[in-house]
């Protein structure tokens, strides 16, 4: 599976991104999403515009966690949100091991419950909420940071470090 994580600030101004790919299930680690070349912008637009609909679900749920908000058909993308008490959102572009998977190879024979290959199942929806929650922990740790301005794009390498190993941690 191939994710695009980006944190957007209450003005919806991305403040950090960060591309990879499943490391299990036999993943390598590497996005391999559907749109090619274009799929850096492709994801941005995709994200920013489940934006609006982020906006909506806020106000009907109580928690934190949003779970799949939104689901691009063409690429057969889902978009899931975290959002914070100051309306940051960590929001995750998730998107299935495509046809490229061939017949017998060994993600072919992993069940329809995997990670890997179900990205509304409860067994992914945990393993997101949990790298949404340990990604949350790193945030506020670089909130205390009194070198960090409240609204700039994180440039830090320990928090992009983080954040990739909380990503091969769960995904």
């Amino acid at each position: 599976m191939s994710y695009y994580f980006v944190v957007v600030s209450p003005t919806d101004t991305p403040l950090f991104e960060y591309t990879f790919g499943s490391s299990k299930a036999g993943g390598n680690g590497q996005a391999h999403f559907r749109n090619g070349e274009s799929s850096r912008y492709m994801n941005q637009f995709i994200v920013h515009a489940a934006i609006d609909v982020v906006e909506e679900v806020q106000w009907l749920s109580p928690n934190m966690w949003l779970k799949v908000i939104d689901h691009y058909a063409p690429t057969s993308s889902h978009i899931s949100c975290f959002i914070t008490g100051t309306n940051v959102r960590f929001m995750l572009l998730h998107q299935p091991g495509g046809p490229a998977a061939a017949a017998g190879s060994r993600t072919s024979t992993l069940s329809s419950s995997s990670i890997a290959q179900n990205p509304t199942s409860p067994q992914t929806e945990e393993a997101i909420r949990q790298f949404m929650t340990e990604v949350y922990e790193i945030w506020v740790k670089t909130l205390m940071n009194p070198f960090y301005k409240i609204g700039d794009e994180i440039k830090s390498p320990v928090f992009r470090t983080r954040v990739a190993a909380a990503g091969r941690k769960w995904m």
